[in-house]
């Protein structure tokens, strides 16, 4: 054991295993025990999610003054809120008396929070207004001002809501860098943005929350098999197998990064997703003329905002002889332990879209990507296998993970017309790599 002071050293587990020994990034290893480790799990809530940005919402959820939403960063629950001057807050949902959930619904409309133990009172920005016989109970001992339910720096970008409680952190757009070239592109190619369907989706499953962005951030290489029932019953526009496999994957600062794929030369794919033309008009007086070459000709983009929000902008034809729908989903992979994590699942399209072009939209994500999704169905099966079989003492010690695909290729441009460190074709695991250096990177400080 490394040990300083009876304090296990910084970027050492407490049996001597140094953090950074369990990456290889050079020759693309990564070893099973950082899945499913409960002493990383408990590093990684303190490493990763008291330190970096985390999403938290959308501006959507939340559009009058007094709106509310229950949500986590990291295993921390927060309360996302719009002030009566319609500010965006995020507290941590605790009353500071005692640690009660001040709010106990999971979205709402309201002024105040007000703890159920003792009546302890408290505005949207967590300011303490109210105490219960304050004088008769307290006296002068209790200064209101000094117990504010504790918050969260916020910064939204995109429509798309942003906290940390790390006060020195850089400011968002630092920490997204060259993302936010592609998160204009999917949140904003309108005038007016992108909206939320509804409410977000919910559910739990038996697997390591890094699992999700991991598959989401750059593993277009699983499609095939995974989802293979997809292309025999022609929910994808080819019969080609390697459908996953025509675009590019990019990686960008921080760990973040993703795929953007068109589809087989040979196949016809609408512009813009098949958006209603009303909606083509807007996006291209919307997008620059690289927004537009890029955007034009996807079926599918995957990838992942470092830690655990992922997003999947794809067009599904499910069923035959209908048009084909297509959506934006956002997916928070929230953990719940080392071998557990809740998912949540936004739907979003175009605000100014006609409603029945929003309806497909739903109905499309709903059969596919929904808690009861096809293809939700398959990536889960993978996630909560994976954990099952490598949370054991020997798995995790002796198994080593290979990510060597696209190992020696080296970054190529070409005529993409976007930033970030680009790679033709979309099987690579260079995304991976980047998340897994940017996680050892948070771990080892």
């Amino acid at each position: 054991m490394v040990v300083q002071n009876g304090i296990v050293k910084s970027g050492y587990l407490s049996d001597g295993t140094r953090i950074s020994d369990l990456i290889d990034l050079e020759n693309g290893y990564i070893s099973a025990r950082v899945i499913g480790d409960p002493e990383i799990y408990r590093l990684e809530m303190d490493k990763i999610f008291a330190k970096v940005w985390v999403p938290v919402a959308h501006e959507s959820e939340i559009p009058s003054k007094g709106d509310y939403v229950l949500r986590y960063i990291g295993d921390e629950e927060v309360i996302v809120s719009r002030s009566e001057y319609g500010e965006i807050h995020v507290v941590l949902n605790a009353c500071t008396h005692r640690g009660m959930p001040v709010c106990r619904s999971e979205r709402g409309n309201t002024s105040h929070f007000r703890c159920p133990y003792h009546g302890f009172t408290y505005r949207q920005d967590g300011q303490l207004i109210g105490v219960p016989a304050h004088r008769e109970a307290f006296g002068d001992a209790l200064n209101k001002d000094l117990y504010s339910l504790v918050r969260a720096r916020v910064a939204v970008y995109k429509g798309l809501i942003f906290a940390t409680f790390n006060e020195s952190a850089p400011s968002l757009e630092e920490y997204l860098g060259s993302l936010k070239w592609y998160l204009d592109m999917m949140l904003h190619h309108t005038e007016e943005g992108m909206e939320v369907i509804g409410v977000p989706q919910r559910w739990v499953i038996k697997s390591n929350w890094k699992l999700g962005g991991d598959n989401f951030v750059g593993d277009a290489y699983h499609t095939f098999m995974t989802h293979y029932s997809a292309v025999q019953l022609k929910i994808v526009p080819s019969g080609d197998p390697k459908f996953a496999y025509y675009g590019v994957h990019v990686s960008c600062e921080n760990g973040h990064g993703l795929g953007l794929i068109g589809g087989p030369p040979e196949v016809e794919i609408p512009p813009y997703y098949g958006t209603p033309q009303e909606i083509v008009e807007k996006i291209e007086r919307t997008l620059s003329k690289d927004h537009q070459k890029a955007f034009r000709r996807l079926a599918y983009i995957h990838g992942t905002i470092f830690p655990n929000m992922s997003f999947g902008y794809f067009t599904w034809a499910t069923e035959d002889g209908k048009r084909p729908g297509a959506y934006l989903t956002l997916r928070q992979w929230v953990p719940r332990g080392p071998h557990e994590m809740e998912v949540f699942t936004w739907v979003l399209v175009e605000k100014e879209s006609p409603d029945w072009w929003k309806e497909l939209a739903r109905e499309t994500f709903v059969r596919t990507f929904g808690a009861s999704g096809m293809l939700e169905q398959d990536d889960a099966e993978m996630w909560s296998n994976i954990t099952r079989a490598t949370k054991g003492h020997i798995a995790s010690r002796k198994l080593k993970f290979i990510y060597r695909m696209g190992i020696d290729r080296k970054p190529d441009q070409g005529e993409w017309p976007g930033p970030g460190v680009v790679y033709q074709g979309d099987y690579s695991e260079a995304n991976q790599l980047n998340i897994w250096r940017q996680w050892a990177k948070l771990m080892s400080e």
